[in-house]
């Protein structure tokens, strides 16, 4: 007798159901987040400005000289090099989408709370800090390579974080496979 195609692909399904489900609630928690920022002190939003504080840190203990200038009137933090702007830091900065996405994709793959607790917490750490690193080099090659915009900003910094995603999902996989295989 034919099995079902649930009852044989329960696996899938089961993957497909908590990561859709744990990318749903913690977007809806991320959006209300962002609402509840609206007339907060921190523009556009408290994690955003640490982001942006935090690469400004970075900016000048490579030497230059960096300001932040949250704008009133658009949810967004102007960064300045050396006196030249260099761009905006907006809520899409902050890596929090991104954490979601590697959240929802770990959890996926339940190991128990322990394994589980903890590679997440190693794993956002990292992507947090890569993402103020990502910030701060990105503002000083726009600095030095203004022209070079579409390309640092749409392309390659953009690639450098979500690889660093994809590899930590690897990671992750792969420990899976070999406690399985031990």
């Amino acid at each position: 007798m034919a099995q079902s195609i649930f009852v044989q692909y329960k696996g899938v399904f089961r993957f497909i159901a908590v990561f859709v489900g744990t990318y749903i609630v913690l977007s809806l928690l991320y959006s209300a987040y962002l609402y509840l920022s609206i007339d907060g002190a921190y523009k556009p939003d408290f994690v955003t400005h640490l982001v942006a504080k935090q690469s400004n840190i970075l900016v000048e203990g490579w030497g230059y000289q960096s300001q932040l200038i949250p704008d009133d009137s658009q949810p967004m933090i102007q960064m300045h090099v050396n006196g030249t702007y260099v761009g905006r830091i907006i809520e899409g900065c902050n890596a929090l989408s991104i954490l979601i996405l590697f959240t929802a994709f770990i959890i996926s793959f339940w190991q128990g709370t322990k394994k589980t607790l903890i590679f997440l917490l190693a794993g956002c750490t990292l992507i947090f800090a890569i993402n103020i690193l990502r910030i701060a080099i990105l503002a000083i090659a726009l600095y030095h390579y203004p022209e070079k915009e579409g390309l640092l900003h749409g392309t390659l910094f953009p690639a450098a974080i979500y690889s660093i995603v994809f590899l930590l999902w690897v990671a992750w996989i792969r420990s899976i496979k070999k406690n399985k295989g031990a």
